[in-house]
C-alpha cells in the first residue's frame, strides 16, 4: 500500500530527529504514513506549502527558519499557534492548511512525566527566544503564579511580560538577578543554547543554583548532551533534573495525532521511540 507523505522542513534539517521519532510511532501503530526530511531555505516556505498540497502530503512539521513565516500562510490556526505567533505543525486536510503549535503541550507533558505541576508555582526561565515563548506562555496558561524571564536583551523578555503582566516579570540576565529570582523559585528552566555541544557562549557561573530552594527541579531544554553542565551542577546540589528529550518526544506525538486524527497512547510508544533514539543520541 502506498503511504501518505509527512516530513519536517528546515534549514538545516539533516540533524532533525523528527523522522526517527515519527517513524518509530508510525511503524508500531501500523499507520499508513511515511515521514522524511526536506531542506527548505528561508524565503521558500510558501513554495513548499504549494508543493506539499500538490504532492498529497498529509502535513509537515517545521523548524527554523519557518515557524513564524508559516503563520500568515495558514487558513486556520490553533490557539497555541496564535498565542505563540509560531507554527511547528501544518495539517493539510480538506483543501485547507491548519497551523498548530505542539511545543507548549510537549513541555507540559514532559513536566507531568517528571511529577512537576506548575500550577501555583514560581518559575525562573532563562532566555526569551522562540522556545522560551512556548514555555513561558504555556506555564502562564497552566496556572504558574509567577514567571521570571531572564534574558540579556531585556526587551524580548518585556514582550512576554506584556502578554501576561500579572504573571510574567522581565528580568536582566545577570548573576545577581539570577540569584534573586532563583531564591523564590519552585522550578528553573533553561531555554537558551548555553550547554549545547560546540556552542561558544556558556554559563560563566552556576552560583545562582545555590539560591534555589532545596528540592526545586531544574530543567534544560537541551537533550544533547543528555546532561548539560547546568544539570550536572544542579544534581550535585541535590536538585531533581530533566533534559529536553521528553519535550521533543511529546511534541512529536501531539503532532502525529494532529496529522492522523488518531489518539496515540504515549506511554505505550515511549519504549519504541527511546529504542530508536538510542541509535542516534545517548538518552541516558
Amino acid at each position: 500500500m502506498e503511504k501518505t507523505k509527512l516530513c519536517v522542513i528546515g534549514d538545516p534539517v539533516e540533524h532533525s530527529l523528527s523522522p526517527v521519532i515519527h517513524n518509530a510511532v508510525l511503524s508500531g501503530a501500523a499507520l499508513p504514513y511515511e515521514y522524511g526530511r526536506v531542506r527548505v531555505r528561508a524565503g521558500e516556505t510558501a513554495d513548499f506549502l504549494c508543493r506539499a498540497r500538490e504532492e498529497g502530503y498529509a502535513g509537515f512539521n517545521a523548524t527554523m527558519p519557518h515557524k513564524t513565516a508559516l503563520v500568515d500562510l495558514m487558513d486556520e490556526l490553533d490557539a497555541d499557534a496564535q498565542l505563540f505567533g509560531a507554527v511547528n505543525t501544518v495539517v493539510l486536510r480538506d483543501g485547507k492548511a491548519r497551523g498548530c503549535n505542539t511545543d507548549g503541550r510537549g513541555f507540559l507533558q514532559m513536566l507531568a512525566d517528571g511529577g512537576i505541576a506548575p500550577e501555583g508555582k514560581t518559575v525562573t526561565v532563562l532566555g526569551a527566544g522562540g522556545a522560551a515563548r512556548a514555555v513561558v506562555l504555556k506555564l502562564a496558561q497552566a496556572g504558574a503564579a509567577r514567571i521570571f524571564v531572564c534574558n540579556r536583551t531585556l526587551e524580548k523578555a518585556a514582550a512576554l511580560e506584556r502578554i501576561f503582566p500579572d504573571r510574567i516579570t522581565a528580568c536582566p540576565f545577570t548573576a545577581r538577578t539570577l540569584g534573586d529570582c532563583a531564591l523564590f523559585s519552585d522550578l528553573l528552566v533553561n531555554t537558551t543554547p548555553m550547554g549545547m555541544t560546540a556552542v561558544a557562549d556558556q554559563f560563566a557561573s552556576f552560583a545562582f543554583l545555590r539560591a534555589l530552594p532545596q528540592g526545586a527541579p531544574v530543567c534544560d531544554l537541551i537533550y544533547s548532551p543528555p546532561e548539560t553542565a547546568l544539570l550536572a551542577a544542579a544534581k550535585a546540589l541535590g536538585h531533581p533534573t530533566l533534559n529536553g528529550l521528553g519535550m521533543l518526544i511529546h511534541q512529536a506525538i501531539f503532532a502525529l495525532e494532529e496529522f492522523t486524527g488518531t489518539q496515540i497512547d504515549a506511554q505505550a510508544v515511549l519504549p519504541r521511540i527511546r529504542a530508536a533514539l538510542r541509535e542516534q543520541i545517548p538518552t541516558e
